[in-house]
């Protein structure tokens, strides 16, 4: 009788079956109203789930964009058609049920636009029969995975991946033995989801049956358990971004069905890979390492992963020679090693790997020449950049069918381009640029699939060739060559193109517009041009650094950034399309009014008209819209009757240069993002503006050479320049004393604690700000202003009485001059704190005393001028007081000592012998370091005739060495490129 009793629940399920397959039975709809397949208890937990969602699921539409990354598939809302009146949730989607049972054993919600907070005790814990639960791309609006997660003893799959779960991963998820995977994965942002280091132990102990473990993105933070080695049955481990430290035990390389190991952005994660031997029959299919401590040589044991389909060991710390072994893995279709410390040459057992369809070796040390001939078939990236090799470009590339992507860039290639190139059919980004190649470009823009062109840098001549417009090409870049000629109409009919960049060649002649018959188009910003072919598509055009003469029209209706400065253009100012964004036309032969068409150009945020022959007056929107204005080195004249409105986005206004006259606008107090104010070299009448003093950001003041005059009243502002470090007052007329209560608010130049030195530059892109500045009589023009550069002038005016002792606390100070004033009494020996000081001149003042030895501990001194005062008593002697001559003292009367001619009365008798002979040992080892130090300064020069003018000078200036020395970033154009990498190709 058991027995029966224990059969009948089958029975009975069996007869339901028979019963609902046959639609013409009569008792089809009772049984299937009797006995339906889904529990109700498990019906009712599952639309009391759905309930706690309700809200979000009908009114909040959220779509995960991985869900479309990695399935393809948008996300929708799985639980809206769950009927509420349908007996059988079986049938609901992503709810799977056991045949037999009825139990829901399988729950899919992934990618169903679930957001809100998952309830400790929700509904879902009811379904205690569930094998599979899916609940990955939703956002539980990082709520704690609740301790209930224990609860589902039958789990066999659980996915939790990019859920929005937080917080620390409950110890009783060690509970699900029956475990095979586990994806409890976070990418952006990373370590929301804790795993404990104790709880990590206890998991791995646990789950013996698991093969699949990814835990990306979790903060574990700790070191890799032996037990790790123990999972005998694992074949994927992913725990890429995890913070783990310590060392990869042994055995993890063993696993004998691991197929894909994934440890990457692991910075503290030490990896020593088997030397000797993988195992016998590994299994490993994708290896990925990159990003974390692993480092010394590749081992030639990495030939035994033969099933290896994936190698993945970029940016780690890897040296020595590529081992040969690596021939072996004739299975590979991906190969990264960039990034890292490989030298020598590319091993030719490379040439075996015929299944590669990724190759990158690219930012490495590696030499030598590239084969002659490269063969391989299923190739479609192939990334030799940023490395040092030879030769010519192989002659024979037909065994590349299938390339896609070309990168040769920054090597020491040389000899021509080669004519193979153009076998390859499938190529869509070539890039060529930094190389030493040579003669005409050949007609690479008929390939018919090329999509980016980048020949920049090289030694190119001749002209440039001409385009059929039905060519998908984008961008092209051949910027810093040696072509010369017009620029051909047909590159204009390119209707894909984007980005246009021929910068620093020999161009010449006048853009022409190409003219197409049968087409008309409408009148572009007050120029009349019919069957003119207007590129709709054009986004970055780049002519700068040519001898163009003229451009006849400016149709581009997307134009972004139209940089044109350093050419020979002449006549009225081109006036950009409405889009244009960034405008640069300085150091051109440009004259007339700025027209005001100009305010058509909304989307201004930079116009840089600089160096040209401009005149007039300025329109009022630019005093509204731009964000940059530079003016500087023109011809304008009138007052300055702009008005600067409320909440402007102005962060620079260099007005210097010109002819302007009478006061500064007051309404440049509205522009509380000015940084940079420089109206120097004008004709301006009016007080100090004091007013400035409360703008906040505010770093760079130059008002030199106007006709600013009367006492600094340091009384009529409580926030006086508080981030200012550059401040040139000087040659004007002012008057009084000098200004005790701004030395004592200028907190940024006594800040000596700047981490790293930079460029000043608008909006962190790559415009950056210049400025005149004046160093021992000669005007040097910085074209970039370093973050570190701080400056008082206010030389050549009429100010008297005492320099103050305060001064001596604005300890980052580079370039102090007070010269050609009337100040008297003492030189402060406060000025010896200056440390960081390189120039002082307080030279045509009416200076009493003696010179502080103090100042012998500016040990950075380059420029002194002390002349023309009436000081007296010895010359301090040692450090950089040994390195100044005459000129510095001279007009002094009183003064003596080395290195004036009048030697001083006491050292007469007290200097003896052996005293003088050790002087002049530490003497000439202080020459001899100097001119060490002199010829090194002198091999990075690089800033023109200016600062070598300055060299000859005043010998070592430290911070203008820094200038000269520091290079320039290559330019990489490329298609979707950044704002900041568009308005970097200005310099």
């Amino acid at each position: 009788m058991g027995a029966l009793t224990w059969l009948f629940p089958f029975l009975l399920y069996f007869l339901q079956y028979q019963v609902a397959a046959s639609s013409s039975s009569p008792l089809s709809s009772f049984a299937s109203s009797a006995h339906p397949l889904c529990r109700l208890d498990q019906r009712s937990a599952l639309l009391q789930f759905k309930l706690e969602f309700k809200h979000m699921l009908t009114e909040y539409s959220y779509t995960s964009l991985g869900c479309e990354l990695h399935g393809g598939i948008p996300g929708y809302p799985k639980a809206l058609s769950w009927d509420e009146n349908a007996t059988d949730c079986c049938d609901w989607d992503g709810v799977t049920c056991d045949e037999l049972t009825g139990h829901v054993v399988g729950l899919d919600l992934s990618c169903s636009q679930i957001y809100g907070t998952f309830k400790p005790n929700s509904s879902l814990f009811q379904l205690s029969h569930l094998q599979r639960l899916n609940l990955a791309f939703n956002h539980f609006n990082f709520s704690f995975i609740p301790n209930a997660i224990g609860s589902f003893a039958s789990l066999t799959h659980l996915n939790l991946s990019e859920s929005g779960f937080s917080g620390s991963i409950p110890s009783e998820l060690s509970l699900l033995s029956k475990l095979i995977s586990l994806d409890l994965s976070f990418g952006v942002p990373q370590g929301l989801l804790r795993l404990e280091p104790l709880h990590f132990k206890i998991l791995l102990k646990n789950v013996t049956q698991l093969q699949e473990l990814v835990l990306r993105g979790v903060n574990i933070s700790s070191g890799l358990p032996d037990s790790l080695s123990n999972l005998t049955s694992l074949t994927a481990l992913d725990l890429s971004s995890t913070e783990l430290i310590g060392k990869v035990p042994d055995g993890v390389f063993h696993l004998p069905n691991l197929q894909k190991l994934v440890l990457r952005y692991n910075l503290n994660l030490d990896i020593n890979l088997p030397k000797s031997t993988w195992g016998s029959g590994s299994s490993l299919r994708e290896l990925e390492l990159s990003i974390t401590n692993l480092s010394g040589e590749l081992p030639d044991s990495i030939g035994y992963l033969k099933s290896l389909k994936s190698l993945v060991l970029s940016f780690c710390k890897l040296r020595g020679s590529i081992p040969k072994s690596l021939g072996n893995l004739t299975q590979i279709r991906e190969l990264y090693l960039t990034e890292n410390d490989f030298t020598g040459e590319v091993p030719s057992t490379i040439s075996n790997l015929k299944q590669l369809t990724h190759l990158e070796l690219n930012s490495n040390d590696l030499g030598g020449r590239i084969p002659a001939s490269v063969e391989f078939p299923m190739l479609e990236v192939l990334n030799l950049r940023d490395n040092n090799f030879k030769g010519p470009i192989p002659f024979n590339l037909s065994g590349l069918q299938n390339l896609r992507e070309l990168y040769l860039n920054n090597n020491s290639l040389n000899g021509v381009i080669p004519p193979s190139l153009f076998t390859l059919m499938s190529l869509e980004d070539l890039d060529l640029s930094s190389n030493h190649l040579v003669g005409q470009i050949p007609l690479l823009f008929s390939l018919p699939s090329l999509i980016s062109l980048d020949l920049s840098s090289n030694h190119l001549t001749g002209q440039i060739p001409e385009f059929q417009h039905h060519l998908p090409l984008e961008s092209i870049d051949l910027s810093d060559n040696k072509l010369r000629g017009p620029i051909p109409q047909s590159i204009f009919t390119l209707v894909n193109l984007t980005g246009l960049f021929l910068a620093s060649n020999d161009l010449s002649g006048i853009v022409e517009m190409p003219v197409l018959k049968n087409v008309e188009y409408p009148t572009l910003f007050n120029n009349t041009l019919p069957n003119l072919q207007v590129l709709a598509s054009l986004q970055y055009l780049d002519l700068s650094h040519n001898f163009l003469t003229g451009m006849n029209l400016l149709p581009w209706e997307r134009l972004v950034t139209l940089d044109l400065h350093s050419n020979l253009l002449q006549g009225p100012l081109p006036i950009p399309p409405p889009s244009t964004t960034y405008f640069f036309i300085s150091n051109n032969n440009l004259s007339g009014e700025i027209p005001l068409l100009i305010c058509n150009a909304s989307s201004l945020q930079i116009l840089d008209l600089s160096h040209n022959k401009l005149s007039g007056a300025i329109p009022q929107c630019l005093a509204s819209v731009l964000s940059v204005l530079n003016l500087h080195s023109n011809g304008f004249t009138g007052s300055l009757h702009l008005k600067f409105a409320m909440f402007n986005q102005l962060q620079s206004l260099d007005l210097s240069r010109n002819q302007f006259e009478g006061p500064l606008p007051r309404s440049l107090k509205n522009c509380t993002s000015l940084e940079v104010l420089n109206v120097g070299n004008n004709k301006i009448n009016d007080t100090f503006p004091y007013w400035l003093g409360t703008l906040p950001e505010l770093q760079v003041l130059v008002i030199r050479s106007n006709r600013f005059h009367g006492p600094i009243n340091t009384m009529m502002s409580e926030i006086s320049f508080p981030k200012v470090r550059i401040f040139d007052l000087s040659y004007n007329e002012f008057t009084g004393h000098l200004p005790v209560n701004y030395f004592e608010n200028f907190q940024a130049m006594k800040n000596t604690s700047m981490s790293r030195e930079q460029y000043m530059s608008w909006g962190g892109s790559s415009y950056h700000y210049s400025l005149i500045v004046t160093m021992k009589g000669l005007e040097i023009e910085l074209v970039r202003i370093l973050t570190i550069f701080t400056t008082i002038d206010f030389s050549s005016n009429n100010f008297g009485g005492e320099i103050p002792n305060i001064v001596g606390t604005l300890n980052s100070l580079i370039l102090l001059n007070f010269s050609h004033n009337n100040l008297t009494g003492h030189i402060p020996a406060s000025l010896g704190n200056l440390t960081n000081l390189e120039s002082l001149d307080i030279s045509s003042n009416q200076l009493t005393g003696k010179i502080p030895s103090q100042l012998t501990s500016l040990t950075f001194l380059e420029v002194l001028n002390l002349s023309w005062n009436r000081l007296h008593g010895p010359i301090p002697r040692g450090k950089q007081f040994a390195t100044f001559e005459n000129g510095s003292y001279a007009g002094n009367l009183g003064l003596c000592g080395f290195p004036m001619s009048n030697e001083c009365q006491d050292n007469r008798t007290k200097i003896q012998p052996p005293v003088l002979q050790h002087e002049e040992d530490d003497s000439d080892f202080d020459g001899f370091f100097w001119k060490v130090v002199v010829i090194g300064y002198g091999c990075g020069m690089t800033l023109g005739l200016f600062l070598g003018s300055l060299m000859f000078l005043i010998g070592r200036p430290r911070l203008f060495v820094k200038l000269a020395e520091r290079k320039l970033p290559k330019k990489v154009i490329r298609l979707r490129r950044t704002v900041a990498d568009t308005v970097a190709r200005r310099n």
